[in-house]
């Protein structure tokens, strides 16, 4: 009785004294009857939910910057071995055929990128014809065309030079697609490639210095050529029908590649035989473990801790990685006119950056599946 009383009170200070005397009560009973033991009455207050990110505990936000900032070594890691190529292809040149090394270096990825697939029980996706050209197209450009052409110029050109082009991915991207392709570019496209090739004239012909020789003129246009392979490969991975996961991807490439550097592999057998060093196959040895398949990794690591648009960023480091190692290993000289090529190309590449992050913005996607090339595609592809 007392409860019911109680439950008389507030219904009578809310609706009023006659109709509340009636309505009350009775409420009261029809509660009383439906409270089963694990059902909490609606009278208790509910406990406090804190759904704000300001309202985390301290250690869950220390977490989360702690696996952010992992994220970020693993992609530094990954744009770091990217860099390193160059001096992998500078060193191979010196001892190997283009397509010997080439073929070489993929018959070493091929059966650990297989691996890889099989750890994670990734399965064979099915691929239509027309896709299957296109990956055989992709392979010839991305993967051979990439590899010789870069082996190639490195022979002629300076270390560092190859370095610098290196980070003209983007601005190669957007000549590519608005001349051959026939796509509308932003601005801000255009913007990039500017600074981009503002970077490079700035390396090659350097004000107050002397005019590079026809040798290295030979191997800087081969090195552009090489990041047009690798544009073109990243063009095409756009006209899949069905899009391939990046480690089926990976590994196509590398055995497809294998493929078609073998047979031109077959005429230089007599230079091979000749001339051939423990330290080129060590070079293509290396190449093919720590960029390509390691770096594949590092990547994905890397980009599963950090959204999308930080793991595009973090391509930069590659140019920056490559001049680097150029200084140290091969004793470049690094004068104001080179630091400010190498800034101008970096400040293309983070527009382009840019760019991708307001894309991602619009389409309301933080983290797609493969934000930039990855290692594995970049440095094999």
């Amino acid at each position: 009785m007392g409860v019911g009383c109680g439950f008389r009170f507030r219904f009578r200070f809310r609706f009023g004294f006659g109709f509340g005397f009636g309505f009350g009560f009775g409420s009261s009973l029809r509660k009383r009857t439906c409270v089963t033991p694990h059902a909490r009455p609606s009278t208790h207050p509910r406990p406090l939910q804190f759904r704000s990110r300001r309202a985390m505990p301290p250690y869950a936000t220390m977490r989360r910057m702690k696996t952010r900032l992992i994220g970020y070594l693993y992609l530094a890691a990954a744009m770091a071995g990217v860099g390193s190529t160059v001096i992998a292809s500078r060193l191979a040149a010196g001892g190997l055929p283009p397509f010997t090394a080439t073929a070489l270096r993929f018959l070493i990825a091929t059966p650990l990128l297989f691996a890889l697939m099989r750890a994670q029980r990734m399965r064979w996706p099915r691929i239509s014809t027309r896709d299957g050209v296109l990956l055989v197209i992709q392979a010839a450009a991305g993967g051979v065309g990439y590899t010789v052409l870069l082996i190639s110029g490195t022979k002629l050109s300076s270390p560092l030079d190859a370095g610098v082009m290196l980070g003209t991915l983007p601005a190669m991207s957007t000549l590519i697609a608005a001349v051959v392709l026939r796509e509308r570019q932003t601005p801000r496209d255009w913007a990039a490639a500017a600074l981009a090739t503002a970077g490079v004239l700035f390396v090659t012909f350097a004000p107050g210095h002397a005019l590079p020789s026809l040798q290295t003129l030979a191997g800087d246009a081969l090195v552009l050529a090489a990041v047009a392979c690798e544009a073109v490969f990243i063009l095409l991975n756009r006209r899949l029908a069905a899009p391939l996961p990046p480690l089926a991807l990976s590994t196509a490439m590398s055995g497809l590649g294998f493929v078609l550097a073998l047979v031109p592999a077959v005429f230089e057998w007599h230079a091979v035989a000749d001339g051939w060093t423990v330290g080129a196959v060590s070079a293509i040895a290396y190449y093919a473990l720590v960029p390509t398949v390691l770096g594949y990794l590092c990547w994905y690591a890397g980009s599963a801790r950090t959204s999308g648009t930080e793991a595009a960023l973090f391509t930069a480091v590659a140019p920056v990685s490559a001049v680097l190692f150029a200084v140290a290993l091969f004793g470049e000289t690094l004068n104001v006119t080179r630091v400010a090529g190498i800034a101008l190309v970096v400040a293309g590449m983070l527009v382009g950056a840019t760019r991708r992050r307001e894309r991602l913005a619009d389409t309301h996607d933080a983290r797609p599946a493969s934000p930039a090339p990855t290692p594995a595609q970049t440095a094999a592809d």
